[in-house]
């Protein structure tokens, strides 16, 4: 018992050591955006010694940042809804629709999964410029409603879907759209709205393509945006981490309200069942 007590106690003081080191630079960027800018290029405190909201007042008024959190509301939530609706489909007709080459349709579907997004960046770069996509929402959201993940998940629970459910329901006249939005669809609500929410956060935090595709500074989306924040007399470190928090919050709120569908998708994700 003496040593099993001992390690617990010294996991709980590593595990608290990573989660400080892990959440110290948040702290830093959050009271760094409170202070006024002569304090934060004069000391070192971790706490504010004046409270100034003059950072978050420019944030708001004086840059883009509205107009770059609708184009990430309205790209993130597109990508989502085509993302779910698409990946939903093809993983269904894989698993339960029996049609020629569909075992070398899922392996290039696995294969894909371990192609690097990167990798692609400037083969779609060019389709978008050749499509007229480029600084459009178009551009922005048709490279990414691909997600091979998603798709195997989807996959894996089809399969678990007793086959004689499905044979049923085509006995009554349903079609295979019927079938799915109707009958299978019900029966996946929480691992829909777990793959939902981690999509979401992927395509609001995805930096790399709304960069290379976007031209103007109304066109942004936040996480690109905020790289825009300047001032003619150099570096302003409080008012850039204020853009920074803001843009990073809507975010962190969902995640804090549906943590537990987030670990739940990170879980699908890995092939792990609960």
């Amino acid at each position: 018992m003496g040593r099993v007590s001992s390690g617990n106690i010294l996991l709980l003081v590593f595990t608290l050591i990573a989660a400080c080191a892990w959440a110290f630079p948040l702290y830093w960027a959050i009271v760094t955006s409170l202070k006024p800018e002569a304090e934060v290029v004069g000391s070192l405190s971790l706490w504010p010694q004046t409270v100034d909201l003059s950072s978050y007042i420019f944030a708001l008024f004086e840059t883009n940042l509205v107009r770059w959190y609708v184009n990430s509301i309205g790209t993130s939530v597109l990508i989502t809804a085509i993302v779910i609706v698409i990946s939903m489909m093809c993983g269904y007709a894989l698993s339960q629709i029996v049609f020629p080459g569909r075992r070398m349709l899922f392996l290039v579907v696995l294969a894909s999964f371990m192609v690097p997004s990167q990798a692609l960046v400037v083969s779609q770069f060019v389709l978008m410029h050749k499509f007229g996509m480029i600084n459009t929402w178009g551009g922005i959201i048709l490279p990414q409603v691909i997600i091979p993940v998603v798709v195997i998940v989807y996959k894996q629970f089809f399969d678990s879907v007793p086959r004689e459910l499905r044979e049923a329901a085509k006995l009554d006249g349903c079609g295979e759209f019927q079938i799915l939005f109707k009958l299978y669809l019900p029966l996946n609500w929480g691992i829909t709205t777990a793959l939902s929410i981690i999509t979401f956060i992927m395509a609001w935090n995805n930096f790399l393509w709304p960069f290379l595709v976007t031209t103007s500074e109304e066109m942004m989306t936040v996480t690109v945006g905020i790289t825009q924040v300047g001032d003619s007399f150099g570096v302003q470190y409080a008012r850039d981490m204020a853009v920074a928090v803001m843009a990073a919050m809507p975010v962190a709120v969902a995640y804090l309200i549906f943590q537990r569908r987030v670990t739940q998708a990170i879980m699908l994700s890995s092939g792990i069942k609960g």
